[in-house]
């Protein structure tokens, strides 16, 4: 199958292409575009993962599609500062850059395979659970459209050998993200909150673009793998970890860091998280897509990707490099705050969004503690879960005539059985209660890696209070949602909302058509039929994606250290969902017009995490006024000063035009119009000698004979 890799993203990107032609009235067929190429696509990837089994440990398999440019060999000058404990001093060398040819190829590994499969499969289904979603949107045939293109991007992310290619689709993916999140653009919020996700993401890109240069400046290369010349393996990494920067660092951490940046901007990490939740204004099936299964799992997958540069400089002691380093505290950081700002809010979207950001956190934490697998294995099992969360708030919204605030709801239970059912399966594997579903197995496989990481304990701990928050929140927001009674305003079908202050009946309330339950069905299965694959006692997945074979050993699990820690663990889960329950769903009774129990008893404090610690502000404050002084600052230039030179310009002509009439006229005409006349008068002159007559022409020859006799007669004298 690995001949036809290039097949899963090309298939999609033919559906948006030829969707793009379509109009309006032609919806069907880009819907049935949309889903028929991203079924194909998970058939082939399907095909590349059964051949990823066949490999044997850490073997890739290479597609050479072609040179896409060759760089002449040039000689430039290196300026690279070296340091020692003292001082730091420069030192210039001429060194050959980056020349090698880059090359257009894709990789199939179990990282790439298991990625891909992922990605189609959950893709289909959101595809699917879009046709019941948008029915009534007039611009469906745009959203395939638009869905279809994001999805290739992603997918040509995955299966890239080449990370200049890998950008490339990187971009894509931004760019269909601006598009899904911007959909409906007469939206104010929703067009300021596509600006908002790819100005963001734009500032960790600018990171990810100066490492790439900067890796292939010293490698000459791009490839990740390519018979031993890749940039990630072995004779790279060693002239990279030889070669220093500024302070002593490596080239290779200070390469890491600028990647993590786009890594970080790309989903959603502290301080470049700020986007994420706004992404919430497009909508459902395009947040099911980017929080679950696509653009905010790029970053973790490029981390993954691009693993052994990040651990290059660790030595004999893996995971304990730099750049590693940074990733954990940052993952860990994210992880608490994210939790603890989803506690306060009341959209039901957003506190999904914000724990997407939490659990990317997570996988950061994990795979810089524990290893590629580790952080891996909960973006797995994160994008079934999440995705089934983020459609099943859909099913919700949908259901309650778009209301989204989670204080109109209440009672759903009942009224949306399957949708009830479904979403508490996934909440559960979100939270992470034991045994049963896939998220505790992922989320307790970080915490072990946190555990056993000896520069700190403290993300371990860090870790330990977002699993508290993640099951308190998600608690809160099910008895918000589906318990109680519900509190929504009645809908009048045809004239729209009723009067504040009307509740609704019941039969107001409905359940989604299959066409969006089935898909629910199908994930919630899938958030616990993983576990399966994901215990210590068959750690398959993991297994799988390190290049090792699983062996089935209950041993694994009935140690003191793990049962300690699987026990930890569930004793915060069950601490979390007790005291959600315990504030949400006995002791009060939270309607549109009662205070949150955290805000009736910690006011500030809810003000503030509802505020999400007030970042927007801060950067409102800070980056915004500078730059809404820099744009005064340009306007006043660009009128006080271009303008004047531009106004200028035209005068300066005038008056230079005029001075050359002035020097032309009195100057120039009447110099040259004497000297004419002057040359006209003579020429009249001697025309006069031209009469035609002989008789005048000998009399004047015999008088020259004579004037000359004279003359010559004098001079002989």
């Amino acid at each position: 199958m690995t001949q036809y890799l290039w097949l899963i993203p090309v298939l999609p990107l033919l559906a948006a292409a030829v969707s793009a032609f379509l109009g309006k009235s032609q919806w069907r067929l880009s819907a049935g575009l949309a889903v028929g190429s991203m079924a194909a696509s998970c058939l082939v990837a399907l095909g590349a993962f059964t051949t990823s089994l066949q490999l044997e440990g850490n073997a890739k398999q290479v597609v050479r599609l072609g040179e896409w440019v060759s760089l002449s060999a040039s000689k430039t000058t290196d300026l690279s500062l070296s340091s020692n404990a003292s001082s730091a001093t420069s030192s210039i060398s001429a060194s050959a850059a980056g020349q090698g040819p880059i090359v257009l190829s894709l990789l199939l590994d179990p990282l790439s395979a298991a990625m891909a499969l992922m990605v189609t499969f959950i893709g289909t289904l959101i595809f699917i659970y879009s046709i019941g979603y948008m029915a009534h949107d007039e611009n469906r045939g745009r959203f395939f459209c638009f869905l279809a293109l994001f999805a290739s991007a992603m997918l040509g992310l995955i299966v890239s050998n080449n990370l200049l290619m890998l950008f490339m689709c990187w971009e894509l993916v931004g760019l269909a993200s601006y598009l899904l999140i911007g959909f409906w653009f007469q939206k104010p919020s929703a067009a300021a909150a596509a600006k908002k996700a790819f100005m963001t993401t734009r500032i960790g890109d600018i990171g990810f673009l100066l490492g790439m240069l900067w890796l292939y400046h010293h490698t000459g290369t791009l490839s990740f793998y390519d018979n031993g010349n890749g940039c990630l393996e072995q004779s790279a990494l060693s002239r990279l970890v030889a070669a220093t920067t500024l302070g002593g660092m490596s080239i290779s951490t200070a390469i890491s860091l600028l990647l993590f940046c786009g890594a970080a901007g790309k989903s959603g990490q502290l301080p470049l998280h700020v986007w994420l939740p706004d992404a919430m204004e497009g909508p459902t099936p395009v947040s099911a897509l980017i929080h679950a299964a696509t653009m905010v799992a790029a970053g973790v997958f490029l981390m993954a990707r691009v693993y052994p540069l990040l651990d290059a400089d660790a030595a004999n002691l893996p995971g304990l490099s730099t750049s590693l380093t940074v990733i954990a505290w940052v993952g860990a950081l994210t992880a608490l705050f994210a939790a603890c700002v989803a506690v306060a809010q009341n959209d039901i979207k957003r506190i999904l969004a914000y724990s997407t950001v939490s659990q990317l956190g997570y996988m950061f934490l994990g795979l810089a503690t524990g290893g590629v697998a580790v952080g891996m294995l909960h973006l797995l099992t994160h994008a079934f879960f999440k995705a089934l969360l983020f459609l099943g708030a859909g099913s919700v919204i949908h259901g309650c005539h778009h209301e989204q605030d989670i204080r109109n709801m209440g009672g759903l239970r009942k009224l949306m059985p399957t949708t009830f059912k479904t979403y508490a399966i996934g909440m559960m594997a979100l939270a992470g209660v034991p045994l049963v579903f896939s998220g505790f197995w992922s989320k307790d496989e970080i915490l072990h890696g946190a555990l056993q990481w000896p520069v700190s304990r403290i993300p371990f701990y860090i870790g330990l209070a977002g699993a508290f928050l993640t099951a308190f929140y998600m608690s809160r927001q099910m008895a918000f949602v589906f318990f109680g009674t519900y509190r929504g305003q009645s809908h009048d079908h045809s004239h729209g909302h009723a009067p504040q202050g009307t509740h609704s009946k019941a039969n107001e309330v409905h359940e989604s058509p299959s066409v969006m339950t089935s898909p629910l069905v199908i994930l919630a299965a899938f958030a616990v039929f993983l576990s399966l694959f994901a215990t210590p006692a068959w750690p398959w997945i993991e297994s799988y994606l390190a290049g090792h074979h699983a062996h089935f050993s209950l041993k694994a699990v009935f140690n003191w250290q793990t049962i300690g820690l699987l026990s930890l663990s569930s004793c915060v889960v069950f601490a979390g969902i007790g005291s959600g329950a315990f504030l949400y769903g006995i002791v009060a009774d939270p309607g549109p017009d009662n205070l949150d129990p955290i805000e009736a008893s910690f006011p500030q404090l809810h003000r503030v995490l509802a505020n999400k610690f007030y970042f927007d502000e801060l950067y409102r404050a800070t980056i915004g006024k500078a730059s809404e002084a820099l744009a005064h600052g340009v306007d006043w230039f660009d009128r006080n000063v271009l303008s004047t030179v531009v106004e200028l310009i035209p005068l300066v002509a005038t008056g230079l035009a005029w001075i050359s009439k002035v020097t032309d006229e009195f100057l120039v005409n009447p110099s040259f119009d004497g000297v004419c006349r002057r040359l006209a008068a003579a020429g009249k002159g001697l025309s006069s000698l031209h009469s035609g007559q002989i008789h005048q022409y000998l009399a004047a020859l015999a008088m020259a004979v004579v004037a000359l006799s004279m003359l010559l007669a004098w001079i002989s004298q």
